[in-house]
């Protein structure tokens, strides 16, 4: 029946392939690869997927574990090993072609950092940072810590949510705390002691043998190839998007979230509770970029953000109980937690631009599935 329902919605989204997985705490409930992995290559369960912002989630564990060594701490400014953004500007318009900045009077935390509530935004999704990035030739992500010392807050820190590149700063808190690069920090932390060995920065040969074909959907509703080389190098912490992984990886950390076993019982309690006022801005993306769509996952909701993750305050349509957790990434990999039903799920497809209708029918049918199984 689920995989009826899996496929019945893959076909009506038109989509080329999917992996899509469930679990309980105790292991894997189903699992599906359906379409093609690329031209003429069937889905397997193994299939590799950039997960984009799916690594954000892993990056916050593994802050949180660094927190819970003393390496690092969720209240104290960040700009102590950041100096690059100690001295942050808020931008609050334009006078003509002139940007209008101030200093911001609050000192951006850890704890800004993983609750995007910091002021850093995307140039994608604000069109006064889109503007500025233009003006300024900055890049999309910092690449360096010139780039970052550029890069304007849209509010006072702690003062609203914006989703940004706040887990990139926070990674490079990481890599200053410890001297080590934020790859071997998630690896020894994280994916490593959770057997997560599909899950990396950088894909070997086997593994890009194994990656998914990306595609694009085009106004018309059509799907074309779309082309992206591999990275070869990492030259800045990309604590908020950069992971390869599979959706069996993905599912040993969720489900290590749900069981509380990467953090003691009172920090994991902070990961995944609720951290801001519930506010129907949480969580929305209003897009003014080719590579997303509007993305309002909770529409006339209020929502809420953990140390980690988006937390919705209501019941779904799909039966998600509230105070679950999830997010997704640019690619239209997307996730959640059911911490009251104590299931999980993934469903990984490599689709431009993000909030692809067709993929959210697709992740809201099988969670609805996954629900009435």
């Amino acid at each position: 029946m689920i995989d009826n329902t899996l496929a019945e919605a893959m076909d009506k989204a038109g989509l080329p392939g999917l992996v899509a997985m469930a679990a309980t705490a105790d292991g894997v409930i189903h699992q599906a690869a359906l379409g093609q992995r690329a031209p003429g290559v069937a889905m397997t369960l193994d299939s590799v997927a950039r997960i984009a912002s799916m690594t954000k989630a892993i990056t916050s564990a593994t802050a949180l574990r660094l927190v819970e060594q003393g390496r690092l701490a969720l209240n104290t400014p960040v700009g102590e090993l950041v100096p690059e953004v100690a001295q942050a500007q808020v931008l609050e318009g334009f006078d003509g072609e002139t940007p209008i900045l101030r200093p911001a009077r609050t000192p951006i935390t850890l704890r800004h950092l993983l609750t995007h509530s910091a002021g850093f935004g995307y140039e994608g999704w604000n069109t006064d940072l889109q503007r500025y990035w233009r003006l300024k030739g900055l890049p999309r992500i910092p690449g360096t810590p010139d780039d970052l010392r550029a890069v304007p807050l849209v509010f006072e820190p702690g003062s609203s949510w914006h989703y940004g590149i706040n887990l990139e700063v926070a990674g490079l808190a990481m890599e200053r705390a410890t001297g080590r690069p934020l790859a071997d920090l998630i690896a020894s932390e994280i994916t490593v002691p959770l057997g997560m060995h599909d899950t990396s920065f950088l894909p070997g040969p086997a593994h890009q043998a194994r990656t998914m074909a990306l595609h694009r959907r085009e106004a018309d509703g059509g799907i074309v190839p779309m082309e992206m080389p591999f990275p070869t190098a990492l030259p800045f912490a990309y604590g908020g998007g950069g992971l390869f992984s599979t959706a069996a990886d993905y599912i040993l950390f969720l489900q290590a979230v749900m069981k509380g076993t990467l953090l003691s019982p009172a920090l994991h309690a902070e990961f995944i509770r609720p951290q801001l006022p519930a506010n129907p801005i949480v969580g929305q993306l209003r897009s003014c970029d080719p590579r997303s769509n509007d993305f309002d996952p909770f529409p006339g909701t209020a929502s809420s953000w953990s140390l980690g993750f988006l937390v919705n305050a209501q019941p779904t349509a799909s039966g998600r109980s509230p105070y679950s957790l999830c997010w997704g990434g640019i690619f239209n990999t997307y996730y959640w937690i059911d911490l009251t039903r104590g299931t999980c799920g993934v469903v990984m497809t490599q689709l431009a631009p993000f909030a692809d209708q067709g993929v959210l029918d697709v992740v809201a049918a099988y969670e609805a599935a996954i629900n009435r199984r």
